[in-house]
């Protein structure tokens, strides 16, 4: 996937690709890998690829992103029902083909849907007066809403193709298998499923930087995209109710008044989604805590992540930056807020600079007085993530992904690692430099990663030498004279797994399927004594799913004459499901165990 080219929507890639013949798809994996390779060059909202020296792939962005087929031109002999027209598209970044916001409505920054949430619930919306949902006006009671035909049938027509991804893993999916995510990811957008078609095409660009080598690309991310788009398109065509308007989502996220609001700055964050969107993300709270966000986000990669910090924040009239309001406040009038917190940008909405405070200062200093396990069961419930913690800094630790820092926060042995791995972000010095400020004591704020022990995305912190300063973490870069004199990083401890449960000999193998696919679990075969090792341990459920996922992996029936039987990829597709959301509790029980936080119902995780 190449950020130089034009994001294209889903259904012009499907379309290209399934005009293709058979023989040419069998050329389009290596036709993506050549125009990768080529240069490309941009005049305004066109693009051209240099296919050779004479012949080049056009494409055409009039609003930002390619929207139609004839958008894309080739000037080959072949054209238009060549390959080169369908290689660009499927090189492109995915663009988020939701239809133009009505006039009316409030206009917001960042795309429609929740893949581009930098993480969490900032605030719940609570419900206007009226009548109670589910009840007529009448008094009487209402058959409970159910999915329609077509959505069922666009649901089950996602899960087909996102158990195709699975089956062939990164490594097999190519140009084609993703085409026909894409397809079910559009008609599931045209039968108004919204959600599920995000998650869909989350799937195709984790899966697209996975196989040209993106940095950003990590193998937890794909697996957490695949299993969140099949729960999805599972469950579906049966909810009904309030769990089926969760389940398909909305188009444009609901902005209701606000009123006047007196925010003040915390800190802002660099995002990049896996749906091919960046920007930045600003944090503010009022005087009761509440978190409120403004965010630009556009597609994009990480050049844009570093560049919209310093762009105007766009609500109201004020000419702060993202970077300029996390350390100011900014006064409201008819504000707009939607229900995971962010301030919409209305024509009616008007907003001027105010004064800041400093962490340690009222009103902010409410957010660190909350216990961490407190924060941690409610971010385990559903609610918003970040963790607002006071740490003393006490070395390095070495892990399979990288160093991460080690601190300890209220006797509480903590690990922080870097948001963001992509190089152009300046995530990973920074950790590399606050390594050598051990013994600081340092007010963070981090987002939760549940897993079996405590650990933490560090996302910004106190300067080192200057507690009335803070350094955004993925935004600013820390050099050797902010730290305290004589500073000197230590040697990275070894990683150690302490008391963990066996876990990891369940998730390894959900791990190695994704890149995999099928074939890999079935060529290992069940690992010597897993099994009974997990049932030694007390662990008789995953070990029971262990032996499932095994035997869904190596189930190939053959007919009267010996020959292959198409394989059943649904039922390897719910073996791996369930594999994944048992590893998910599992590790979000044990991370609320670890924190110290309430456990069992209170932290069971709330799945979409």
């Amino acid at each position: 996937m190449s950020p130089d080219l034009p994001p294209v929507v889903p259904s012009v890639t499907a379309e290209l690709v399934g005009a293709l013949s058979p023989r040419l798809r069998k050329r389009l994996d290596a036709a993506v890998t050549k125009l990768l390779s080529r240069p490309a060059t941009r005049d305004g909202d066109t693009v051209r690829i240099a296919v050779d020296d004479e012949t080049g792939v056009v494409l055409h962005a009039p609003g930002g992103a390619v929207t139609g087929t004839d958008a894309i031109r080739c000037g080959c002999l072949l054209a238009p029902d060549c390959l080169h027209r369908a290689a660009a598209a499927s090189a492109a970044p995915v663009a988020d083909d939701a239809p133009a916001p009505d006039p009316a409505e409030d206009t917001a920054q960042g795309p429609a849907d929740d893949t581009a949430a930098p993480g969490g619930t900032a605030k719940t919306a609570t419900a206007g007066p009226g009548t109670p949902p589910g009840r007529p006006p009448g008094g009487g009671t209402e058959e409970p809403e159910t999915a329609t035909t077509a959505q069922q049938a666009a649901a089950r027509t996602v899960f087909d193709a996102a158990a195709a991804v699975l089956e062939a893993g990164t490594d097999g999916a190519g140009a084609v298998l993703q085409a026909e995510l894409l397809h079910a990811a559009h008609t599931a957008r045209l039968a108004g499923l919204p959600r599920v078609s995000a998650a869909a095409v989350s799937v195709v660009t984790a899966v697209r930087a996975a196989r040209t080598a993106d940095p950003g690309y990590r193998l937890t991310g794909l697996a957490d995209a695949l299993a969140a788009v099949l729960v999805l398109a599972h469950r579906l065509p049966y909810a009904t109710g309030p769990d089926l308007s969760e389940l398909r989502g909305t188009v444009r996220r609901p902005y209701r008044p606000d009123g006047s609001l007196r925010l003040y700055g915390i800190f802002s964050e660099p995002v990049l989604t896996a749906t091919g969107y960046a920007g930045a993300a600003t944090w503010t709270a009022d005087a009761d805590g509440r978190l409120y966000t403004v965010s630009d986000v556009a597609p994009g990669g990480a050049s844009r992540a570093t560049g919209a910090a310093d762009r105007t924040v766009r609500i109201g009239d004020t000419a702060l930056t993202h970077r300029e309001l996390s350390r100011a406040g900014l006064a409201v009038s008819g504000a707009t807020v939607s229900p995971d917190g962010r301030l919409g940008a209305g024509a009616g909405v008007r907003a001027v600079r105010a004064s800041g405070v400093a962490w340690r200062d009222a009103p902010l200093d409410r957010l660190w007085a909350v216990p961490a396990a407190e924060q941690v069961a409610r971010a385990l419930s559903g609610a918003q993530d970040l963790l607002f913690l006071e740490v003393t800094l006490t070395g390095t630790v070495r892990e399979t992904a990288g160093d991460c820092l080690l601190a300890d926060c209220a006797g509480v042995p903590l690990r922080l690692a870097g948001a963001h791995d992509d190089p152009a972000l300046p995530c990973r010095d920074n950790l590399r430099l606050l390594a050598a400020a051990g013994g600081s004591r340092l007010r963070i704020v981090a987002r939760l990663v549940p897993g079996p022990y405590p650990r933490a995305l560090l996302l910004a912190t106190e300067h080192p030498t200057d507690p009335g300063a803070r350094v955004d973490l993925g935004l600013d870069r820390l050099q050797h004279a902010d730290l305290p004199p004589g500073a000197l990083a230590p040697p990275a401890a070894a990683f150690g797994t302490g008391d963990e449960a066996p876990l990891h000999l369940l998730r390894r193998r959900v791990h190695q399927a994704v890149p995999g696919g099928r074939r890999v679990l079935a060529l290992a075969g069940n690992g010597p004594g897993d099994a009974a090792r997990l049932r030694r341990l007390g662990l008789a459920t995953a070990a029971g799913l262990l032996d499932d996922l095994h035997a869904a992996a190596a189930d190939r029936s053959r007919d009267r004459f010996g020959r292959l039987l198409p394989a059943d990829t649904g039922r390897f597709a719910r073996s791996w499901l369930a594999a994944a959301l048992y590893t998910e509790a599992v590790e979000q029980s044990l991370c609320a165990h670890a924190w110290g936080a309430a456990t069992d119902e209170e932290a069971a995780p709330a799945r979409p």
